[in-house]
């Protein structure tokens, strides 16, 4: 009976979500419009039960003892660790965890054991295409990684879609966007449940185009239609990397399935032996990809144009579908990194440049809902920098850095969910204004949306025992412990570390820039909102309630408990590390951090001051950080403008050259047919010369033969 509905249960995840889109389209279009909402709920709500089942499924029976265990082997490393270090240089090796239907026993009381190994489940939908050796089936595959994955995405899509059922309500393509957002659901859940390369890229690629219907969906406005346009073109870019190293995975392993590739140690250490030097192609290559998807410099700038979209569907994009997908792909493909340092730098070090330049541009921003995609965008970066730190210590950093930056990616949906949803809650009343110049003192007249943003903020600022204070201060230990790793990266994880502090530090000042400047100050509304804005109705209301209880508790419900890293520890591939203690003073500098950023804002805007009227003039360091450091400036100037000038000289080169010899080539028929032209007249006595022309000449010629003769 288990077996039985754990093969069933994987499919069904996906598949809920499609069959709402296949039903919307072709029932709900048609016939009672306004319900066009209730298929997609449930399918979420049935995707949601299907992947919690599936998250109890692929971790062993021991999970719970050896979780017990392993949070005293933590407590026990506390104690010995202090304020000394942030890592214990245990003398073990890298290991790579087997996926074995039985159930391992539990560790011993060795605190550098290799921890207990979950287990993939797999379930082959059919056969896709077999050419020569190349064998590809549609098979999905869940693991610890992908089963904590898809409870995300099942719980954030499936709270968004309440929530957009009464903000869409008077929407004219109400069915439209629901049919598109259960296809985006489901394209997403079948990219994290692929189990080779090619699926994969196959999804990623059904990602982005959904996400170019949902950017879009307000097709009339050319904002809108830019900004859909903007988001596919530069995602194309990303896509070109990711699909390249996935060529180079086949022609160098001779398979694309994950667990050949990953389960199993021996492909990759037959690599390792023969040509090491590969791993950081195909990784930078696949790094490509990410950097497309998740936003990160220089492919980052098509982030914060697809505000153009519906508010709920900036919030599945931002919070935790589209965006993590990089993530996601970085951290499946850790056993390929963790053998290219060099990869793991570059990756690092553009997760901290994206996460600088994207926090130096939300500080100047008056667009609420902008303000929160850069935060967005610079989240992100965190969770790369994290991804790359292993580069100064493989062996005992790999698995903490892939853990941390899913934790954050974990807690990182639920207050930036509630931020974003927050937000469409806020341009709901104030008649579809967003711009905070023309708004202030909110909190009275909204008071759920006041708290829920609150609440959110708070997260995202790094708020001591919320939920962005357990993820980011994780990332920022692991940096700091890579800085001081004697590796010779560590100089440069020293810089990024550092960095890291000031983007935490300029993180709690944007965003409550952003939250005093919107709640605080003399209460002003925008004529479109009236003179009594109306809160948020219950259906938006409940879906705030509970993703700002997530940002409240679910960082520290499930990370000084150790819960959540023991869990993605069950990933089978995952090289195994001893424990990772807390480091209390990094945890302290984090607090002062936040704390410091908040009072600045404070300061600043929190004492009754309100936003400069939009025709005020910016000095040149303001208008540096609005223009977003005049980067899409800078690409319209270095690419967009050079192709528009070569497009308009092939153009011109097609029309007067090209097009000139084809022409010459149809004219030669005519010119040829000038020739005769005089001779066919339609005068019959002109016929018959020719025609006695023609015969004398026949019979001169059999004259002179019969002569020759």
């Amino acid at each position: 009976m288990s077996e039985w509905l754990q093969q069933n249960v994987i499919w069904l995840i996906p598949a809920a979500p499609l069959f709402a889109c296949v039903w919307i389209t072709l029932v709900s279009q048609f016939t009672r419009r306004q319900l066009a909402h209730r298929p997609l709920v449930l399918a979420m709500f049935i995707s949601w039960l299907s992947a919690l089942y599936l998250a109890y499924a692929v971790v062993p029976t021991t999970f719970v003892e050896h979780g017990e265990h392993h949070a005293e082997i933590h407590a026990a490393g506390d104690h010995a660790a202090g304020s000394h270090d942030d890592h214990a240089h245990a003398e073990t090796t890298p290991a790579v965890a087997k996926a074995d239907d039985a159930h391992p026993a539990v560790a011993g009381h060795d605190a550098h054991a290799t921890p207990v190994a979950g287990r993939s489940i797999t379930f082959t939908v059919y056969q896709w295409f077999k050419v020569g050796t190349m064998d590809v089936p549609v098979t999905l595959r869940a693991d610890a990684m992908s089963a904590m994955m898809l409870v995300m995405v099942t719980s954030i899509s499936m709270l968004v879609a309440i929530f957009a059922s009464s903000y869409m309500h008077h929407d004219p393509g109400y069915p439209r966007f629901f049919a598109a957002m259960a296809l985006f659901v489901f394209s997403m859940c079948m990219l994290v449940l692929s189990g080779n390369f090619l699926l994969m890229f196959v999804f990623w690629e059904a990602v982005g185009l959904c996400s170019y219907l949902l950017i879009g969906f307000w097709f009339q406005k050319p904002s809108a239609a830019a900004a859909a346009k903007k988001a596919f073109v530069v995602n194309r870019i990303g896509d070109f990397g990711f699909i390249l190293g996935v060529f180079l995975i086949w022609t160098t392993f001779g398979t694309i399935d994950f667990q050949q590739l990953f389960e199993d140690p021996t492909l990759i250490n037959q690599v390792v032996a023969s040509n090491p030097g590969i791993f950081t192609t195909i990784c930078l290559l696949l790094f490509v990809g990410a950097m497309g998807k998740s936003a990160q410099f220089p492919l980052h700038v098509w982030l914060p144009d697809a505000m153009e979209g519906p508010t709920p569907v900036s919030a599945l994009i931002h919070a935790a579908t589209m965006v993590t997908a990089g993530v996601y792909l970085v951290a499946r493909c850790s056993p390929f990194f963790v053998h290219a340092p060099v990869a793991q730098v570059v990756v690092s070090a553009i997760g901290c440049a994206t996460a600088l330049i994207a926090a130096i541009t939300a500080l100047t921003q008056y667009d609420l809902k902008r303000v929160l995609a850069y935060s967005t965008v610079s989240q992100l970066g965190y969770m790369f920098m994290s991804l790359g730190a292993a580069a100064a210590d493989p062996e005992h950093l790999m698995q903490h850095a892939v853990t941390f930056a899913l934790f954050h990616m974990f807690t990182h949906a639920f207050f930036k969910a509630v931020l974003f949803l927050s937000a469409g809650s806020v341009m709901h009343a104030m008649g579809d204004i967003i711009d905070m110049r023309y708004f202030s003192g909110l909190r009275k007249a909204l008071p759920i949306t006041h708290i829920t943003f609150l609440c959110g903020a708070l997260a995202l600022a790094g708020f001591p025992l919320l939920s962005g204070f357990w993820s980011k201060d994780e990332i920022i230990s692991v940096l700091m412990a890579a800085g001081r790793s004697g590796s010779p990266y560590a100089s440069v994880f020293l810089l990024i570390w550092l960095l890291s502090l000031v983007v935490s530090l300029m993180t709690a000042f944007y965003t409550f820039r952003a939250y005093f400047l919107t709640f605080h100050g003399p209460e002003r509304f925008p004529e479109a909102a009236g003179h009594h804005p109306h809160d948020a109705p219950p259906a938006m209301a409940v879906p705030l309630y509970l993703l700002a209880l997530g940002a409240l508790v679910v960082g520290i419900a499930v990370g000084p408990t150790h819960l959540f890293a023991h869990y993605v520890h069950q990933t089978p591939g995952l090289p195994a590390a001893p424990p990772h203690p807390m480091n209390f003073l990094m945890m302290g500098l984090s607090t002062v951090l936040a704390i410091a950023g908040i009072a600045a804002a404070y300061m600043m805007y929190g004492r009754g001051q309100t936003a400069p009227a939009p025709e005020a003039p910016l000095s040149p360091a303001a208008a540096f950080s609005y223009n977003g450091l005049y980067l899409d400036q800078l690409y319209l100037a270095v690419i967009v403008l050079p192709l528009r000038a070569l497009a308009k000289l092939s153009e011109l080169f097609d029309k007067h050259v090209v097009d000139r010899l084809v022409d010459a080539v149809g004219l030669t028929p005519q010119l040829v047919g000038r020739v005769f032209r005089p001779f066919q007249n339609g005068l019959v006595q002109n016929y018959a010369f020719i025609m006695l022309v023609g015969l004398a000449g026949c019979l001169l010629w059999v004259v002179r033969v019969f002569a020759a003769g």
